[in-house]
Order: structure tokens, then sequence, then C-alpha cells
């Protein structure tokens, strides 16, 4: 690094490390607020969160804080303009609202006292996502005290919604009723992870999607099997036809088009993601599995971040009591949900498998398909200026190589990037132990403080490289 940068470095180490304290006791105030959106009885709690990080957000500085109220749990917005005509805008998303937790589900301490340990902080909300959020509070004030300046190098907004944990049922029309606040030139989204504490790593995108429910109705109630059976269609055989028709011996997915539009993986992608060090035999122990599977042709890696899947995650249907009940059932039911990458259509995907599900089923069974609204994927391009951005400022706060990832799961950041026609980009620094939705959810206090040092040096950063940014 130059001087310069290695003196910036300093500046914004010194300034973290000095105001480390009085930045932990707020994030434990805000952590001991069970702001789980889940559960109606704590609707009172999720919009005092909304309004402690409202007045937490007045007080680091912005000028614009907003409580914005949806038909279900608030979401915050801020907004602080850097004052420089050309300067480039930049959203940050994240959530205030923490899955369900309780002491007895197998906590070592109650969810909501926060607890310090071998410099862990564990609460619930302390990795997902209350800390991850907090971080670019110390993060704004740190790159200014660096600086000097009076405001951001960026216009810098955020974006913080109180329903992520209940699957954002009101987010994407909060986007495009308030598109014009919202309007960016790139998003920044915390609300991931790394690889390690020892591998710092970037996200590049995320799956999306969609899932469905199927019930197969046959007779109009349950027959005897010795009057019936072999004389009627059976919905119970028809939903197993229907799971084991799903795969080819490969592993793919059959329905004809699932795989239109799909971005393929790079060489390039395919050499960095081998690069990591992934140990499989430890992935399937915390996976509690005991061998790996997947399409044909891709590691576990690539099966994980960047191919398309259909799963059956339940079946159903006919007797389940104990001993035998010797029936025609009259329904059967199976729930898929399908993870989609970049490339393709949520709406395409429906339309296939509603398409492919009736053709399936014989005749005399009577089909009901119900999806459920679709999360779509993003996938930012390894060369796209504003993820080196993001790369290079968390090279400067870690002090190493960062590398590159993606996350197998799914999140509304999709909809920021269709709706605004954004980029999205991901900083985030939880790792794998900190046991997001879990008992005994922590994070790792040096990497929060990391993750506030990124912040602090991203926004001169992305200032400094937008006339690049095509």
């Amino acid at each position: 690094m130059s001087h310069s940068v290695d003196n910036a470095v300093s500046a914004v180490r010194t300034y973290i490390e000095q105001h480390r304290a009085a930045f932990l006791d707020d994030l434990v105030d805000w952590l001991r607020i069970p702001s789980v959106s889940a559960q109606p009885e704590h609707a009172s709690d999720v919009r005092c969160s909304a309004d402690w990080l409202a007045a937490e957000l007045k007080e680091t500085g912005f000028p614009t804080v907003e409580v914005w109220p949806t038909p279900g749990a608030p979401a915050v917005f801020a907004e602080w303009p850097s004052g420089d005509p050309q300067a480039p805008t930049v959203l940050v998303y994240g959530h205030h609202d923490v899955q369900p937790a309780a002491r007895e589900d197998g906590w070592s301490s109650e969810p909501f006292e926060p607890v310090v340990r071998e410099n862990r902080l564990y609460a619930r909300g302390a990795a997902d996502d209350k800390g991850q959020v907090f971080f670019h509070t110390l993060g704004v004030r740190a790159h200014l005290a660096a600086t000097g300046r009076t405001a951001p190098a960026v216009n810098l907004k955020l974006l913080i919604e109180g329903e992520e944990e209940s699957g954002s049922p009101h987010f994407r029309a909060l986007v495009e009723e308030r598109a014009g606040r919202l309007a960016a030139d790139a998003v920044i989204v915390s609300d991931t992870g790394m690889w390690s504490a020892d591998t710092p790593t970037v996200c590049t995108g995320m799956r999306g999607l969609a899932e469905c429910e199927i019930r197969l109705h046959g007779p109009d109630q349950d027959i005897h099997s010795g009057s019936f059976g072999g004389a009627v269609p059976n919905p119970a055989t028809a939903v197993a036809r229907l799971v084991s028709a799903l795969h080819d011996e490969h592993a793919r997915v059959t329905v004809p088009g699932f795989y239109d539009g799909v971005v393929e993986l790079t060489d390039r992608e395919r050499e960095l993601f081998a690069e990591l060090p992934f140990d499989e035999r430890q992935w399937l122990r915390t996976a509690q599995s005991y061998a790996a599977h997947g399409e044909a042709g891709y590691t576990t890696l690539e099966r994980v971040w960047a191919r398309p899947t259909a799963e059956v995650n339940g079946i159903g249907g006919g007797y389940q009591g104990p001993g035998s009940k010797t029936i025609v059932p009259s329904s059967a039911m199976v729930k898929l949900s399908f993870r989609l990458v970049a490339g393709q259509d949520p709406d395409h995907v429906e339309k296939a498998v509603r398409a492919w599900v009736t053709e399936q089923v014989p005749e005399g069974v009577r089909c009901e398909i119900v999806f459920a609204p679709a999360t779509r994927p993003c996938l930012t391009p390894l060369d796209h200026p504003a993820l080196r951005s993001v790369a290079r400022a968390m090279g400067r706060a870690f002090g190493a190589p960062v590398r590159f990832t993606r996350e197998g799961g799914s999140g509304p950041a999709a909809d920021l990037q269709e709706v605004l026609g954004a980029p999205v980009l991901f900083l985030g620094i939880s790792v794998p132990s900190d046991g997001w939705h879990a008992p005994d959810e922590k994070v790792e206090l040096d990497l929060l403080l990391k993750g506030a040092e990124t912040s602090a040096h991203l926004w001169g950063d992305l200032a400094e490289h937008w006339s690049h940014v095509p």
C-alpha cells in the first residue's frame, strides 16, 4: 500500500479503537430489544427497534432520518448528501428484526440479554443483522474523522427493513412506492457473511427462490383398498411418481425450460471457487450428512452457489398413524422449492413447473398448485468497478487478500437491484460459526470492528473510482 493509504488505514483504525467501547455499549442496548417480526406479541418491540435506530442515526449525523410504516413492521430510512454534485449515491440495506429466541431453545444465556465471552458478543441479532447494520454508524464516523470531511464522500442512504425474518412480505411494495427516495447508483447489502476469520471474502451474488405446494386429489374420501385398489387412481402414488420424475440420473431437473437463461460459471469463477480452503468432510459434518450429492459435472461449492436446484421440502398423504389402514387416500401433497440463479425468471419457472406437473398427473386425479411470492436471483460480475471498491476496502481493513464467494440462500436484495436498476454488492463480516437463527448466536468483536473499518474505507474508494463505473 502507498504511504497515503497506510496513513488512512492507521487513522481509521485508531478512531475505531478509541470509540470501540461506546459503540459496543450502544449495540448492546439495541440487542436488548426483542424485535421478533414473526411473533405478533413483539410488534411493539419491532416498532421500538425502528425508533431506537432512527434516533441513533440522527445522533450519528444523518440529517434526514425517517421511520417508514408498512402494512407490517416499519423500516428505517436515512440519508446524508455528500455535497459533491459528482458523487455517486450508495444505498446500504439491512434489517433490524430478528428470529424468535428463548432460553429454553438451548441458549447458554438469555438471548436478549447480551453477554461478552472470549471477545464474542452473544445475543439474538448480534450477527443477523443488527451488528452488521450498526457497524456502518461507526464506519461513517471513522470515515469523516480520517478524511476531515463534514459529509460522506458519497451520497449515503440507508434502508433498514423490519420484516426480513418474516419473508419481507411488504418489502418490494415499499421499494416500488419509495423508489424515488431510494434511487441509487449502487446497493450495499450488509446481511451476509464471509468464508472465515482467516479468509475474508466478498459475496458476489445470491440465488433466488420459487416455492410451491402441490395437492393431488383422487376419490372424494378415503376408500377401501380391497374394494377399489388397483381400479382407481391413487393420489399418493401419483405424488411419489411426480417426485421420482423431478430429476434425471445426473441429478438435473427434468422440468422442460427450467434451465432457460441460466448464466453459466466462467472459467475464472470456477478457479476462484477452487482456491477457497474448502473441506468437504467438515462441511458434511456441519450439514450432519454422510455424502455429497448433486448435479453431475459441478463441485459442491458450484452446486450450492451457482446452480439452480429443485428440492422436495415435504411430502405426505394417506394414513400416517400406527399400524395399518388399508385405504386409497383421497389426497396427497408435496412441497417443492426451486433455488434460482442469475438469468432465470421466476415467472417463467412457475409456468414451466405448472405445465410439467399437469403432464405428470394421471387422468382421474385433480391437481392444485399454489406458488408463494418469488425472490429473484442477483449477481454482480467480478470485473464490476464497484465490486472492486468493496474488495479493496475490505483488503485494507483486514490486511489480507480478499477472495470471492456467492450465497446459496436467498434474500430481498434482488428486489432492490430490479426496482432501482442498481448493482448489488455484499459487505458482510459474519462467519459460519456465528449461528444465525440458532441458539447462542454471536458475533466476533474483532470482525465486527473490521466491518466498521471496511465501511470507513469504502465510501472514499467508491467516490474516487466512480468515474470508471459503466
